[in-house]
């Protein structure tokens, strides 16, 4: 298999970056991603030249740390799948590939294909969390969950964390993100005592760090852990119920 890559290539945050171009001569349809980016570093090594700087961890779809842009969308092609799961026989025989690190305003390049995504853990810090005291936290099944309340808390939790939905959308909004956290904490009860601060600390950081929400749905579609829509709706019910118990929850 034949393919043109056109890589970004910067060798740290304070210089201009620029597109290397590379020709690929045998490449397996059944690579992803990633091992192609290993299949090229192979080759640059061998003549003396500087890998191509990319984050990867767990190669299993479940982590996020891989996240890279693929002809203008964020982990490839195929719909939520993150970058390692993405696979070269989604490309044609000789077509050309642009990878190019997650683009957002939040997320500065710190070389190559590596970016810093700090802003998404101070969405975390601010509260992503519960409080318990120590010593004190109840048998596991001392506090009974429905059935159903604890799948969709589940399936809100899913979120890996990767930021492409962030670097899909046109305003670089974090809402289906910090959506996804504010609706998994706020369904569990071990959450409720600090909802309201909890709310206001996670929407002043997205306010602050990132751009508003125009619901363009971008996000929803390339999201690898295939969150919803509807949980940037709880950016804005979380914000209001907020603001009407101010002084009661505090």
């Amino acid at each position: 298999m034949r393919l043109t890559i056109e890589v970004w290539r910067q060798e740290n945050p304070d210089v201009p970056g620029f597109f290397e171009e590379h020709a690929i001569e045998g490449a397996q349809e059944e690579m992803s991603l990633l091992e192609l980016i290993d299949y090229l570093n192979d080759h640059l090594v061998s003549e003396g030249r500087d890998p191509i700087a990319y984050d990867s961890d767990c190669r299993e779809g479940i982590c996020g740390t891989c996240g890279i842009t693929v002809n203008d969308q964020p982990h490839g092609p195929v719909p939520n799948t993150p970058s390692c799961r993405q696979h070269l026989r989604s490309f044609k025989d000789g077509q050309k590939l642009r990878l190019e690190p997650l683009r957002s305003s939040a997320f500065p390049v710190i070389r190559d294909l590596v970016v810093d995504r700090s802003a998404m853990d101070r969405v975390i810090q601010a509260g992503g969390f519960v409080a318990v005291d120590a010593g004190t936290a109840a048998d596991a099944d001392s506090m009974q969950i429905g059935h159903g309340r604890a799948e969709k808390a589940l399936d809100f939790a899913a979120c890996i964390g990767c930021g492409a939905c962030i670097a899909a959308c046109p305003n670089g909004a974090a809402n289906l993100f910090a959506g996804s956290v504010l609706n998994h904490l706020s369904t569990l009860p071990q959450g409720k005592p600090e909802r309201s601060k909890r709310a206001r600390s996670i929407i002043q950081e997205i306010d602050e760090s990132f751009g508003p929400c125009s619901v363009y749905g971008e996000c929803a579609v390339t999201c690898p852990a295939g969150i919803p829509l509807s949980a940037i709706a709880a950016v804005n019910r979380e914000r209001a119920r907020a603001a009407l118990r101010r002084g009661k929850d505090d």
